[in-house]
């Protein structure tokens, strides 16, 4: 049960804010349209949203119990343009022996509760004797501001997402202290931790591609060939290689050679000196050994151009792609610097290549590039690996999310274990006096999941949505709603659809007063039962916010009459509802829903009332232990003075109400006594309807009650109850009430 609702800062509720305080059973409140009803009743609804954040909700015992919301948001939500209604599971098939066992079940689960509220309270009594001496609360704040300086703020940026449902002092000073009693995962070390954390608690991981790898085999091969070490020269036992020789013109000779012609004049000097002989021992200097290896010297220049140039294009074209990766596993950096290193290499190796060419006589080394590729692949394999641990917590992300987080929590309670150790063992001592207690109510509240668990299996077995289909169209049909009704949805399991009688769905067609009249009706059935199959028998709380949206005096009277039973059952304790609290701006039907027996008029111990005012744009609740809106004597009878102002309900209920308070109350005059006074049958029926209102009351409807009533039949409640006063000797009373001389008969 609700004890108290604090509202502030909240629409018209203002800082200073304004309390319902001390709830009962039954409450009701009073206020006028925009007074802030309806926040009252979207706080119950939902008050974990933000803008509740300086609201407050205060529960008997601490025990929070499942709450009901009628409101507008409510038919929105559940009468809205899907055509489909959710049903209500009810105990409709089961048998009475089902019933009787579940109601069994049901005192054994309240004892239970019972119970363990008594042992907690012995624990909060004996834990506040040992408090106020300060010596527990003092160890647990002392604790407490430790856990929350020295290790959530030092961390808090790092691992915010491990701390999610731990951010305040308390959680996560409790969550210390089970994470170091019970946390068995290895222990890793800071930076392996933030290093996982990057990746876990960033974007939600996606699959990474593996970087290729490039094979450098050729390249590395040209580069060791021994050739370049050697001097490529002519044949020595030619007659001209000793002056070629001599003079180290190899090179250039065989350059020369090239522009040699068919006649005998020298290139180079353009005289006639170019012999036969001469021409021979070129050719013979110049001999297929030379021509091989310089053919293999330029062979080897186009593989390490070819070779060379696809590797960089590979290179490049990882290097792009993963500096378009905001994920990359590559370290750029270096990866940039061993490439831009590489080409330098290899094209100082292409010049030297080319020299080679020009100047085979010529001893050189090229540059080894092995050192630049041996970091490259380094990087890129440091790199697969990475990516490799990434696709695995991809593969099985939400376990390494909870493996990490494990991971955390065993860093920090370790990184800080003697302090832990230190305050367990000091708050052990202080302590040990109420750890039976602590095991007892640990022990009833287990009993007490088990047996509610064994409820919710019992009532899963016979519990079903027709029950509450026939409840509801026959509600429908009993007050005059005869164009449509409830049936079960052919396309959706548990729910429900509207049809009118061409078979035709009705649900955007239906009129205001209908959608208000069924959306209330569906909510009562919704009262006895829940739309899960296992909270069938929860204990609930009631919030019903202006059920009326109209005066039409036929759903007033129905909804009123309706409510006036759940009350009296919770006020009986023959339900699982446990509080109700009405708001309404409708005065006429907050007069008939608070009426619930004319003789019970003083206080009452389980009913509260309200008023809800709103004063300079403020909302201020005025509490009354009695009903503060009352019928007056003197309005009844202006109701009937002003009877064409008035539906035909409204005012056979004020010849009720008045025959109740003069006769009943005033004049002491029986039931049968007021009814004998007629010779007529017809009269003494109507007699006794007006009457049997008094005793049926929210019980039941009576038989003999119209609902609708004609202006002819009217007209006889008015010349019967015109009657009842001549027939009494009242009709004094009746013509002063009525302001008239004479009575006409």
């Amino acid at each position: 049960m609700i004890n108290n609702i604090e509202l502030k800062n909240i629409a018209t509720y203002d800082e200073a804010g304004t309390s319902l305080n001390n709830l009962k059973e039954i409450n009701f409140i009073y206020g006028a349209n925009g007074s802030g009803k309806t926040t009252v009743s979207n706080l119950m609804n939902n008050p974990q949203d933000v803008k509740y954040r300086d609201c407050n909700i205060i529960w008997k015992d601490g025990y929070i119990v499942d709450t009901m919301v009628y409101n507008k948001s409510f038919k929105e939500t559940n009468f809205n343009s899907s055509n489909h209604i959710k049903g209500v599971f009810t105990l409709g098939q089961a048998t009475d022996d089902d019933i009787k066992l579940i109601d069994e079940k049901k005192e054994q689960l309240e004892a239970i509760k019972i119970q363990g509220t008594g042992y907690k309270k012995k624990l909060e009594d004996l834990k506040g004797t040992r408090e106020s001496l300060g010596k527990i609360q003092d160890l647990e704040n002392e604790f407490k501001e430790f856990c929350w300086t020295k290790i959530y703020k030092p961390y808090e940026e790092t691992f915010k997402e491990a701390f999610k449902g731990f951010m305040q002092k308390q959680t996560f000073t409790d969550k210390i202290l089970s994470e170091f009693a019970n946390n068995q995962v290895t222990i890793l070390s800071i930076d392996e931790l933030k290093k996982k954390a990057q990746t876990i608690f960033g974007e939600t991981p996606k699959h990474l591609n593996l970087i290729s790898t490039i094979s450098f085999d050729e390249l590395n091969n040209i580069e060791n060939e021994d050739i370049w070490n050697k001097k490529i020269i002519g044949k020595s036992d030619v007659d001209i290689a000793r002056l070629i020789q001599y003079l180290n013109i190899n090179d250039w000779v065989n350059q020369g050679k090239g522009y040699l012609k068919d006649d005998n004049i020298c290139p180079f000097c353009q005289k006639e000196t170019i012999t036969d002989d001469f021409r021979q021992q070129l050719e013979k200097y110049f001999d297929t050994t030379y021509v091989d290896l310089i053919n293999k010297i330029k062979k080897y220049q186009q593989d390490y151009d070819l070779h060379s140039s696809n590797i960089i294009e590979q290179l490049n074209y990882i290097e792009h792609e993963q500096k378009q990766n905001n994920n990359s596993k590559l370290d750029l950096e270096k990866f940039s610097i061993y490439i831009k290193t590489l080409i330098s290499q290899i094209n100082s190796n292409k010049e030297n290549l080319q020299s080679k060419i020009k100047e085979p006589s010529r001893s050189l080394e090229l540059t080894s590039t092995k050192e630049q590729f041996e970091n490259i692949k380094v990087a890129i394999d440091s790199a697969n690996e990475e990516i490799k641990k990434h696709n695995k917590i991809v593969a099985n992300y939400q376990t390494e999310k909870t493996n990490l987080i494990c991971a955390i929590w065993k860093f920090l309670v370790k990184s800080f274990e003697d302090e832990i150790k230190e305050y367990t063992k000091k708050h052990k001592g202080l302590e040990k006096g109420i750890d039976s207690l602590t095991i007892q109510y640990n022990k009833k509240r287990q009993e007490y999941r088990e047996l509610s668990q064994e409820i919710k299996d019992l009532e899963k077995n016979v519990t079903s949505v027709q029950p509450t289909i026939d409840e509801i169209n026959k509600l429908l049909n009993y007050y005059g709603f005869l164009n449509f009704e409830i049936v079960p949805s052919q396309t959706e399991i548990n729910q429900y659809q509207i049809k009118r009688e061409d078979g035709t769905l009705a649900q955007e067609t239906l009129s205001e007063g209908e959608i208000t009249f069924i959306t209330f009706l569906y909510y009562y059935q919704l009262t006895k039962g829940a739309v899960k199959e296992d909270e069938v028998s929860n204990n609930r709380i009631l919030i019903i916010d202006d059920p009326i949206s109209s005066l039409d005096s036929n759903i007033l009277f129905v909804v009123s009459t309706l409510l006036k039973k759940i009350i009296n059952d919770v006020r009986n304790g023959i339900s699982n509802i446990k509080q109700v609290i009405i708001l309404t701006h409708n005065v006429y039907f907050y007069k008939e829903v608070s009426f619930i027996d004319g003789r019970d008029t003083g206080r009452r111990n389980d009913t509260y009332f309200w008023i809800l005012r709103k004063n300079n744009k403020v909302s201020k609740f005025y509490p009354y232990d009695t009903n503060p809106i009352k019928t007056s004597y003197e309005l009844l009878w202006q109701e009937l003075r002003d009877k064409e102002k008035s539906s035909n309900i409204t005012l056979q209920n004020t010849m009720r109400r008045i025959i109740e308070n003069y006769f009943k109350i005033l004049g002491n005059f029986s039931d049968d006594k007021l009814i004998k006074n007629f010779e007529e049958y017809e009269e003494q029926v109507i007699c006794r309807s007006l009457i049997s209102w008094i005793n049926d009351g929210s019980h039941s409807i009576s038989d003999d009650l119209f609902i609708e009533s004609h202006d002819d039949t009217i007209d006889k409640y008015l010349e019967v109850f015109k009657k009842i006063f001549i027939f009494t000797d009242h009709e004094g009373h009746y013509k002063m009430m009525m302001g008239i001389d004479e009575l006409n008969i």
